[in-house]
């Protein structure tokens, strides 16, 4: 869906909201008059070092182990061309769209801070791209996150140049130099420090920490309603989630989610039906019940902690060397991923374990010992029918392999260029773990649903909570009510859509209001 908002690109720090917009909504941008400027003044201080006879890291010398060499000038436009060509050495699968957009708007505005020395026609030309919906055809690996994302910004580097593959706005792959003559846009011979400028940079890695924030918000919500979900048609209890109890332990993400779930359940019949201590002899109820808002909680703190990193990030201006505001050219160390890194594989250890409590509430629908009076699989003829035993083992499935995505990657580094790059991030693989692990904690939750949803159904003539009951009617649409078995599949793939758009938790807040 391409967005009719243009996102402005000067020296401020972004907004999460604008990388969303840009990314996935297709929004053109524009740099600003003052971006304009600043790169121009960091321009000008970059060709008087490059007329220098004094060697400059990455303006008149190699780069990496080769930056002993001092480049002849003649030579230099060469260098860059170079440059950009052997660095884009990317391998495997093909990126998702909406990461190479996000990874270009935030090289841009890296540009856009007048301190790569870039010159403002190049920047203008790659914000020509992104607003023509241009993307560069980047590949899964070549990026060790040191220093930055090399391989994956020399493929849009290349494109700058009007080499190397891109796709067009319908998704047609095509020559680069095709899709810029066709988009009027005329391709950039690179100068002095400009291919370093735009290669050396965090940003594909901060690109889809952004994105894997945007999803995870909206998906520990739907986890609040999962869960809620599954301890009302278990008939477990809501008064453990009051708030005088959460806050004997104020972490503030516990807070938010027992108040979600205190909302979700509220003025349901289902809950009324066992108030009576007569009527319900159960002294407390399971880990995976009880403790909900305390794994939700730490995600969402955890994830508020990632937010913090990202903002900081998106504050930052990573190039090496660094132009700075009195004129110096300094070299450093910001391209290194690590603390990017960090977080992204912190948040696949929230996946993991959020994806983890879901499929232990599943299960316990499927067990006559631990369901409270359901049927055996919640099968319509147990026996003749298996219900719903499968899909607990596709979520088990996943539960597996988050596991195994939960282990970190940036505990790892293969040095490289000679030793001189002798410790690096693997923040771009933290990354792209992540992205699969918020793929499996979806479909995790959409089995949850679905399965606490055939359960609410199973316990008429009791009436489930106007919020519950409006998930239910919301997954009603495509999915029909119980019965005897059939293609499972689909109807999973149904309830996967429904937890992706945010329709579980639109449709829990049609009856609770906003949900935190």
């Amino acid at each position: 869906m391409r967005d009719n908002r243009v996102v402005n690109v000067g020296p401020e720090p972004f907004t999460f909201d604008d990388v969303i917009q840009v990314a996935r909504h297709g929004a053109p941008v524009r740099l600003t008059d003052d971006a304009v400027a600043a790169m121009a003044a960091a321009r000008q201080r970059v060709d008087e070092l490059a007329e220098s006879p004094t060697p400059a890291y990455g303006i008149s010398t190699g780069f990496g182990a080769l930056a002993t060499r001092h480049i002849d000038p003649a030579l230099r436009a060469q260098l860059q061309r170079s440059l950009v060509r052997s660095h884009a050495a990317g391998s495997g699968p093909e990126v998702e769209t909406e990461v190479v957009r996000a990874l270009m708007l935030l090289r841009l505005h890296t540009l856009a801070t007048g301190h790569t020395g870039i010159r403002p026609v190049t920047a203008k030309t790659l914000a020509a791209l992104i607003s023509a919906g241009i993307t560069p055809v980047v590949h899964e690996y070549g990026s060790l996150g040191c220093s930055g994302d090399l391989a994956p910004l020399a493929h849009v580097a290349l494109t700058l140049m009007g080499e190397g593959v891109v796709r067009d706005s319908s998704g047609a792959q095509l020559p680069a130099a095709e899709a810029l003559k066709q988009a009027r846009i005329d391709p950039v011979e690179l100068v002095a420090k400009e291919g370093l400028a735009l290669i050396n940079g965090t940003d594909g890695m901060l690109g889809m920490l952004i994105l894997a924030i945007d999803d995870l918000t909206r998906l520990v919500r739907t986890a609040d309603v999962s869960a809620a979900m599954s301890v009302e048609a278990l008939l477990g209890t809501d008064r453990v989630f009051a708030p005088e109890l959460q806050a004997l332990r104020p972490h503030p993400g516990q807070a938010l989610s027992a108040a979600n779930m205190t909302k979700i359940l509220h003025n349901s019949g289902i809950m009324a039906s066992h108030r009576d201590p007569e009527a319900c002899t159960r002294v407390q109820d399971a880990y995976s019940l009880r403790c909900a808002p305390q794994v939700a909680g730490a995600a969402r703190d955890t994830i508020a902690h990632a937010a913090t990193v990202a903002g900081w990030e998106l504050a930052s201006a990573v190039d090496n060397p660094a132009v700075l505001a009195d004129g110096r050219v300094e070299s450093n160390g910001n391209f290194h991923g690590a603390p990017i890194a960090y977080v992204l594989d912190f948040l696949a250890v929230v996946a993991a374990d959020l994806a983890s409590m879901s499929e232990r509430r599943t299960d316990r629908f499927l067990d006559v010992a631990r369901n409270h009076g359901l049927p055996a699989f919640l099968a319509h003829d147990p026996g003749v029918d298996s219900g719903h035993m499968i899909a607990q083992y596709t979520q088990a499935a996943i539960v597996s392999e988050l596991k195994r995505l939960a282990v970190p990657a940036s505990v790892d580094s293969i040095p490289s260029s000679a030793m001189q790059e002798d410790h690096v991030s693997m923040g771009w693989s933290a990354a792209r773990k992540l992205r699969r692990s918020v793929d499996g904690l979806t479909r995790v939750l959409a089995v949850e649903v679905l399965t606490a949803a055939r359960a609410l159904d199973l316990r008429a003539p009791l009436e489930p909570a106007p919020a519950t009951a409006a998930v239910l009617g919301a997954l009603r649409e495509t999915v029909p009510a119980p019965g005897p078995d059939r293609f499972l599949a689909p109807e999973i793939d149904s309830a996967v859509r429904l937890v992706a758009d945010g329709g579980v938790v639109a449709a829990a807040e049609s009856a609770t209001g906003p949900l935190a």
